[in-house]
């Protein structure tokens, strides 16, 4: 049994050429690969933030290679077909890799509260195990949230085969369904609350924190030097959250929104994020700009 894709509705006339922002996948595939192979390089670089970067990185890896390689074949060579358990795999994996990421960012707050409220316990409070257990639990959180949703599916009978999507989205399929879905939208509904309301409540909790702490400083560069050193993680829940929750709300309740633009968003906040992470830690981080220089400044030597 088979299910078709069937793209961007009403723009099947220009898959073609809505394929060329796409390629965006070859700047995710390098740009977090050199930032990859820069940190595992770079002893020095192998401090608690930056190893829970290298997580957020292979999350956004997995991600796009999840997403796009099915997604270009749909749109250059027609390529619409795709086998139930595929699909069932890929939604895994999508949806999978976001609740990691979401996981990860709260990991990573909590790191910038102790970096700004304990500095001086930084690397007794987070030490490397700590660091993987956080990677860990992530991992498991993903993993138990998301894989009840292809097993919910498998028990239904589908009426109709043709998904209105560039990709298995869960929401996408469950409306295939001829068999009650009540479970399944709940489930779905349950996952989206506890992913991203827990989350952001905890991320909020933590800049609460260190809100409070800064506030107490009384030095002008005292607190630009705190606040800097959360702007790059700010901008990166701002990427990930936004998108997210804006195209979850315009699929619920943007009845009068046109179905492409339900399809390009669902794609962007999928792909936005896995494109800029690196572009933002790059720009905003020190450590990262000069290991950079020096490794530019090698090969033109």
């Amino acid at each position: 049994m088979t299910f078709t894709l069937m793209g961007i509705p009403g723009l099947e006339a220009q898959h073609l050429w809505l394929s060329l922002p796409f390629f965006m996948f070859l700047a995710i595939l390098i740009s977090n690969g050199a930032i990859l192979f820069m940190l595992a390089r770079e002893p020095t670089l192998h401090t608690p933030m930056y190893l829970l970067l290298a997580l957020l990185m292979v999350a956004d890896l997995i991600s796009t290679l999840a997403l796009l390689p099915k997604l270009l074949c749909l749109f250059w060579f027609n390529d619409r077909d795709i086998a139930v358990n595929a699909c069932f795999t890929q939604m895994f994996f999508i949806h999978g890799t976001s609740v990691v990421r979401s996981a990860l960012l709260v990991a990573m707050a909590f790191d910038r509260f102790v970096a700004v409220c304990e500095p001086l316990r930084y690397n007794t409070v987070l030490s490397h195990s700590l660091v993987g257990r956080l990677g860990l639990m992530a991992l498991a959180k993903g993993v138990i949230l998301i894989l009840p949703m292809p097993l919910l599916l498998q028990r239904l009978t589908f009426c109709h085969m043709v998904i209105p999507h560039t990709y298995c989205d869960h929401m996408a399929v469950v409306k295939l369904a001829c068999d009650d879905t009540r479970p399944n939208r709940i489930y779905g509904l349950f996952v989206i609350l506890l992913v991203v309301g827990l989350d952001l409540v905890l991320i909020g909790f933590s800049y609460g924190l260190i809100l409070q702490a800064v506030i107490r400083l009384n030095s002008r560069d005292a607190i630009y030097k705190a606040l800097n050193t959360c702007s790059a993680h700010l901008f990166v829940i701002l990427i990930t959250y936004v998108p997210a929750l804006f195209s979850s709300l315009t699929h619920r309740l943007g009845h009068n929104i046109p179905p492409h633009a339900h399809i390009l968003l669902a794609n962007l906040y999928l792909l936005i994020p896995s494109m800029f992470n690196p572009i933002i830690y790059g720009m905003k981080t020190k450590d990262i700009q000069v290991k950079v220089a020096k490794c530019l400044c090698r090969r033109h030597s």
